[in-house]
């Protein structure tokens, strides 16, 4: 690998961090025991879930214009870094809330994941300049594969600091929680150094007197021209909604393994497992993209997440707690197995579908189609267990959703992204 492209992948191992400790375990529950203390629980959850949609609906509607202002030259790597500090900066302030500060804890937590989410879009962008397109697939499974097993490191960290404050000299595990924060925003910062020294922007628009209005038109102009964009908006498609099934079972799988009789301890150990799991099977998608070719391999991934969904299904009627114990772990497992590899392998496909010089304007539509997939899922899953009155129908409705992708992703030409390019 050349410097640029493990820079790249080393940024990944940077901002899993974020959405492992902060987005996903510890802030919930920070929020939920002492920031929205004397709240009601539905009423803090709530807050909660919509802080978090807010904050994903303002990143995904600004998306494409921020994008397409990025094109130009040498602007990439300002929103980047712009974003990157934004949310670096809120992870520390997350230290600051008290008792009853809801408001407070919510407004710091919705800034720092407005920017790590818009960092994200220009990271994602950047893949086209750090790699070519015959390498693109494994070097976006590395970022996944290193992303997953690197942030473990401050989660686990954390998670003994907490159960243990005074091996760190802290008087009570919310001291350990706030330190948690910090080590978090710390271990981004550090992670992102060599992303910002050595990664740049290779594929741009030349520079515009009057860039906004120039974007706005260049906007306009990608929707009037779709035409000739044709493939990428297809594979869009496809992406909307069988990453839309994927999100619906990932977050339907800690409440899951809660209603079979899990423990907190067990699913936290779980994620753990799912996290190291992840490393080797998405580095495993990126070798067999290289071997089998791209497409055939997001196929692999779907049928994988057919299989989830069967054995979701099962799972309620089985008959005892240790048969669902241990399906339950199966479920965890295959989950782990596909989970990097298909997104990976999606972000790389449409990396080599996109004109290059607009890759932070089309990732800006990438960003959109993940973010509102996770609308349809849920909705499905709900009016098939209205109808049916048995919630295990709800699940079983989500095979729609990987079928429709996959059926869509049957209109992409094998050739039009081939791994061998």
């Amino acid at each position: 690998m050349t410097r640029e492209e493990k820079s790249w992948i080393l940024y990944d191992v940077a901002n899993s961090a974020f959405i492992l400790t902060i987005s996903t375990a510890i802030m919930p529950i920070f929020f939920k025991n002492v920031a929205a203390r004397g709240v009601e629980n539905a009423v803090s959850t709530a807050n909660w879930g919509m802080a978090n949609a807010f904050a994903s609906l303002l990143v995904a509607l600004l998306a494409p214009l921020l994008g397409t202002l990025a094109d130009y030259q040498g602007w990439k790597k300002r929103f980047f870094l712009g974003f990157l500090f934004l949310g670096v900066i809120f992870t520390l302030l997350l230290t600051l809330p008290g008792e009853g500060d809801q408001v407070l804890c919510l407004l710091l937590y919705v800034t720092a994941y407005i920017g790590f989410a818009g960092a994200n879009i220009f990271y994602d962008a950047f893949l086209v300049d750090v790699t070519p397109d015959s390498k693109m697939d494994w070097i976006s499974s590395n970022g996944f594969a290193w992303g997953y097993l690197g942030s473990t490191v401050p989660f686990v960290l954390a998670m003994i600091l907490i159960q243990k404050p005074s091996l760190a000299g802290l008087d009570s595990p919310l001291q350990a929680t706030r330190i948690s924060f910090v080590l978090t925003a710390l271990w981004w910062l550090i992670f992102s150094l060599p992303m910002i020294r050595n990664v740049h922007q290779h594929h741009f628009i030349p520079p515009s007197a009057q860039p906004l209005r120039g974007s706005f038109r260049r906007l306009m102009a990608t929707f009037q021209e779709i035409r000739q964009y044709r493939l990428a908006f297809l594979f869009l498609l496809a992406y909307f909604f069988y990453i839309d099934g994927v999100d619906t079972i990932i977050r339907m799988a800690t409440a899951y393994g809660v209603d079979i009789g899990m423990t907190t301890s067990q699913l936290l150990t779980l994620i753990l497992v799912i996290q190291i799991l992840a490393f080797p099977f998405a580095l495993l998608y990126g070798k067999l993209a290289v071997l089998l070719g791209t497409k055939p391999m997001l196929y692999v991934g779907l049928g994988v997440y057919l299989i989830i969904v069967l054995i979701a299904f099962y799972l309620p009627e089985l008959p005892t707690a240790s048969k669902k114990i241990f399906f339950y772990w199966m479920l965890a497992v295959l989950i782990a197995s596909s989970q990097g590899g298909l997104q990976a392998l999606s972000r790389s496909y449409f990396g080599r579908l996109i004109p290059k010089e607009k890759s932070a304007e089309f990732f800006g539509f990438y960003n959109i189609f993940g973010k509102f997939a996770a609308i349809l899922g849920p909705l499905l899953m709900a009016l098939a267990s209205r109808m049916t009155g048995q919630s295990r129908y709800g699940i079983l409705s989500l095979a729609v959703l990987f079928v429709l992708g996959g059926l869509i992703l049957l209109k992409i030409p094998m050739s039009a992204a081939a791994s061998e390019e």
